[in-house]
């Protein structure tokens, strides 16, 4: 065999190989994705039975306040819009449009867990924490699930802005991107999800 067709032999081979993970690691994320599900499928199922155990503590309808609970969602929900512009800066090729939309999505995605750590204080200072009622403990464990998993999206997507500063738009860059953008599309119907079972449905 020619050194050049060995040459071909094995960067053709490199490819395969380097495709191959990258499948791999997008199936392995699909499955952490449907654990996730599981997850919070457990969780809504909880909430579910506990909504009605007040202990003679405050309701849904006493405590939730819709008007600040909608502008948290849009905050998330326009999040969600400003990545997938962060995906098609990145299939262009745009490494600084794709950095502005990320930092927009950060920004937007700060702003919704902080509305929520500050209703999460809110509550817990009038007196009515995750130990006051069987409601309010699943209520606190769903919701604060959801925002610990923003908070780990955030935290991802910072590391994620600095290797594509630093590096650039590489392939392995671009894949791990697309698995930040389902991770954090995914969030976005969990909690619409939970402003509906448990937000608008609290107020009923």
């Amino acid at each position: 065999m020619s050194a050049t067709a060995l040459n071909s032999a094995t960067h053709d081979h490199g490819h395969d190989h380097s495709h191959d993970a990258k499948e791999n690691a997008v199936f392995g994320f699909w499955i952490y994705l449907m654990t996730d599900c599981i997850l919070f499928a457990s969780l809504f199922a909880t909430y579910a039975v506990m909504r009605h155990n007040y202990a003679d503590g405050p309701t849904g309808k006493e405590l939730f306040d819709l008007k600040y609970v909608f502008i948290e969602t849009m905050f998330l929900l326009f999040s969600s819009f400003s990545n997938g512009f962060a995906m098609i800066s990145m299939h262009r090729k745009d490494r600084f449009g794709t950095l502005k939309w990320l930092a927009l999505t950060a920004v937007l995605g700060l702003g919704f867990v902080g509305m929520e750590v500050n209703e999460f204080t809110h509550l817990v200072v009038e007196g009515n924490g995750p130990d006051r009622s069987g409601f309010l403990s699943s209520f606190f464990t769903l919701v604060a699930t959801h925002g610990a998993h923003v908070s780990v999206g955030l935290i991802w997507m910072a590391v994620m802005m600095g290797q594509l500063y630093f590096r650039g738009i590489t392939p392995a860059i671009t894949s791990r991107l697309m698995r930040l953008s389902l991770f954090w599309h995914f969030l976005d119907i969990v909690w619409i999800m939970v402003f509906t079972v448990v937000y608008l449905m609290g107020v009923l």
